[in-house]
């Protein structure tokens, strides 16, 4: 066999943020739930991820979503979410894309209306609502995680910045939530060099100080995120806008607003008190793109207010494609990759 082997990809975006989808070309991996699947990856079998968001094949401000079967009945398919700081446990844009894949894939039948069905993501079941018209899938609302407020209005002193207010909400990962205008920021497009800048100085002085621990998960490595919020405008009856940016790596500001990030602006809105069950937030990123968080509820973990939300965004298909990785090529590594590619997709001499 030659070193030349195949992937097939759906690429698709959200708001701006590109997943690649990998619907072939992989084993099946080891594990009983997709959350073992996922710690098989990270550990075992990292070459996955790497190959596909450095170059010459990705870069960094795109996600990756492996295609796994289900191992919950009541899902119809798992998913696993590789970005270039890990494994994120859920995220709302790439649930957004891979359940819009799933559906133009033809792995979960497409029907005119609305349809619903689950996912499995690393953080357990998610409830997936698909609105299809004149068969184009054209929006999906999905469950997002339960967030809470872990700190609120701290204070930090960030070098060259000064004193930064800040608080911390849980939302499928750890989010910094800082007041853009605070720090001098429109959240308009020619800011984005800068607030990547900001976010990462902001991140790094939290993490030398402080560590977080989730309710549940206990600790969950460093605090990664920074959502930075514009002024929050009503603009109809309880329905909510606010111009947001997430930061999630040195030199990476989301394209879109992020789920995730959506979600713990709900938190903290409901935190103030600014918001009831019903009440809806579209949040517009530095392209002009948005979701529409929604809070459905709370419910009490010890300590924790838990707010419980969805997310709504559309996807939309950007390519299907065959990726051929030929291992001989000295841009190419693939280490931690040979023993999770499919014989069925080696290509022969």
């Amino acid at each position: 066999m030659s070193q030349e082997l195949t992937l097939q990809l759906i690429d698709t975006h959200a708001g701006g943020d590109v997943s690649r989808i990998v619907v072939g070309g992989i084993t099946l991996l080891p594990g009983a739930t997709v959350r073992e699947q996922m710690h098989y990856l990270r550990d075992d079998a990292d070459g996955l991820r790497k190959l596909l968001l450095e170059e010459p094949y990705g870069i960094p401000e795109m996600s990756v979503d492996l295609i796994v079967p289900a191992t919950d009945p009541a899902a119809e398919v798992g998913y696993i979410i590789m970005e270039v700081m890990g494994y994120p446990i859920y995220s709302g844009s790439n649930t957004i894309c891979t359940a819009t894949a799933v559906l133009e894939n033809g792995l979960v039948p497409k029907r005119e209306g609305r349809q619903r069905f689950k996912l499995e993501s690393p953080a357990g079941l998610v409830q997936i609502e698909a609105l299809v018209e004149n068969g184009v899938v054209e929006a999906i609302t999905c469950g997002g995680l339960p967030s809470y407020i872990d700190t609120y209005r701290a204070s930090i002193h960030v070098p060259n910045l000064g004193d930064v207010t800040y608080s911390v909400a849980y939302s499928g990962g750890f989010y910094a939530l800082v007041d853009a205008s605070e720090l001098g920021f429109s959240l308009i497009r020619k800011e984005e060099r800068d607030l990547a800048d900001c976010a990462h100085r902001i991140v790094e002085a939290i993490q030398a100080e402080r560590g977080f621990s989730h309710y549940t998960l206990g600790d969950v490595g460093p605090l990664p995120f920074l959502h930075f919020m514009g002024p929050l405008e009503q603009v109809g009856d309880h329905f909510y806008r606010s111009r947001s940016t997430t930061y999630v790596h040195p030199g990476v500001i989301c394209r879109s607003t992020t789920g995730t990030g959506t979600s713990a602006r709900l938190a903290l809105m409901h935190h103030e008190g600014r918001i009831q069950p019903g009440d809806r937030l579209e949040t517009v990123s530095l392209r002009e793109t948005g979701f529409i968080g929604e809070f459905t509820g709370t419910r009490q973990e010890g300590i924790h207010t838990v707010v419980e939300n969805s997310i709504t965004g559309k996807s939309y298909v950007l390519a299907r494609s065959d990726i051929v990785v030929n291992c001989n090529d000295a841009l190419v590594d693939c280490t931690g990759l040979h023993h999770i590619l499919s014989a069925a997709h080696t290509e022969p001499d």
